[in-house]
């Protein structure tokens, strides 16, 4: 059977574009939210409401996905998670009341955490140490990509037919992206295309993993100790506080242009320029803090010392409410999504340097669960500040929440030993 060159790339390649998807079917709703509360007689709480349902389910399957995937493997737990939310978001095009939209969005959150659990756990098993941030970068970039792509390619598809259009579409790509992935993907010591030089190369990564976590077994093989190290409840803390600006970003910003800025339904395609800023912080968050250890910084030190950067960034966010033009608008939001997503990076690496490859997958899903409860609590205030009082102070929040992330994050520096 043909060899394939540098296989690892197109393996990651293909999370790329299944994470590209997972955006574009978060997304949808948020972008076409001012037509489908009208449509569907949705208040503002109704809306949070359904957000939430699908962060509820969100939460709950990012801790059971990685139970899933270490028990089933990445070829076969991703295909579930994909085909899973693909045909959620299709089913959303029929919803027709609050609470089938609250369904079909509960069931795109069951199927999109996989993926976030799977991917770490495929990179750890096809790529050595000093590729790793890379391709964490590029599957991560698919995310930002597809948070990019979406305002234009969903109003697009809505203009042309229907806002229904637009969710049956996405998703019936999802079914796709299916048929490539298990024709590809297997496990490196299985794969029957994988060249003798390349499987030399993840094996050699794969010995120096065990060599850097000899006592991974007894330190975090059950699951309870995974949740007690004092490694995971930290970044559980950071993600729960700093995690709400992304998710409002990609859930309200729209909204809010839309409610406060007068732009009408066509005109929030320009949100892809925020976005795109996102592609930027994902590639220069990784780039910055691989050039501190190219110095001589440490890994866990160099992330830190980026994510301080980022944590003096993202409170510009703060100034939306209080500037006039739009461009000004836009820009201030491009710059703390810009600044999130590099934070977003950084921290997440951290979580591959600090936690052997055994526990990855479980400890990723425990550590995003943080994002997504601190998402719910969001979702919750803003419905119920839009309601009563404004947007304004949501915007607020951003100044404080990435300093107060990045003083708990600094305790996981290395400490040099006392005499």
């Amino acid at each position: 059977m043909p060899r394939i060159r540098n296989l690892r790339w197109w393996v990651v390649s293909l999370i790329f574009f299944a994470s590209v998807l997972n955006y574009v079917d978060r997304q949808a709703l948020s972008i076409l939210a001012p037509t489908v509360q009208q449509e569907l007689g949705l208040s503002n709480e109704d809306y949070a409401a359904v957000l939430n349902a699908f962060l509820v389910a969100y939460t709950v399957a990012l801790i059971l996905s990685g139970k899933i995937v270490d028990r089933f493997g990445v070829r076969i737990s991703l295909a579930l998670f994909v085909g899973w939310w693909s045909i959620a978001n299709i089913l959303t095009g029929f919803a027709r009341s609050a609470g089938s939209l609250g369904v079909c969005r509960f069931l795109l959150g069951l199927g999109e955490a996989g993926n976030w659990t799977a991917a770490p756990k495929a990179v750890s098993e096809w790529f050595p140490a000093r590729e790793r941030g890379l391709a964490i970068g590029i599957y991560t970039l698919g995310a930002t990509i597809g948070a990019t792509l979406a305002p234009i390619l969903i109003v697009g598809l809505a203009s042309w037919h229907s806002w229904q259009a637009a969710f049956i579409v996405t998703g019936s790509a999802g079914l796709v992206w299916l048929i490539p992935w298990l024709w590809l993907y297997r496990r490196p010591a299985e794969h029957p295309r994988l060249s003798s030089e390349e499987r030399t190369l993840i094996e050699s990564g794969q010995a120096a993993d065990v060599a850097a976590h000899p006592a991974a077994v007894p330190d975090w093989g059950k699951w309870y100790r995974v949740l007690l190290r004092r490694e995971v409840l930290l970044l559980i803390f950071a993600r729960m506080l700093t995690d709400p600006v992304w998710y409002f970003f990609q859930f309200w910003f729209a909204k809010y242009l839309y409610d406060s800025r007068g732009l009408d339904q066509n005109s929030l395609s320009v949100t892809w320029v925020v976005y795109l800023a996102a592609d930027v912080g994902v590639l220069a968050g990784g780039w910055l803090s691989g050039r501190l250890i190219q110095r001589g910084t440490g890994p866990v030190r160099s992330r830190l010392w980026i994510m301080l950067a980022c944590a003096a960034l993202v409170p510009l966010g703060a100034a939306i409410p209080h500037v006039d033009a739009l461009w000004l608008v836009l820009a201030f939001g491009m710059v703390a999504v810009l600044a999130h997503l590099a934070w977003l990076i950084n921290l997440s690496a951290l979580v591959v340097d600090l936690v052997p490859r055994g526990s990855l997958a479980f400890a990723f899903g425990v550590i995003a669960a943080g994002s997504s409860l601190g998402g719910l609590v969001m979702n919750k205030a803003v419905g119920s500040l839009v309601t009563n009082t404004s947007y304004d102070p949501a915007f607020g929040f951003m100044l404080v929440l990435h300093p107060l992330a990045w003083l708990l994050a600094w305790q996981l520096r290395p400490r040099t030993p006392k005499a």
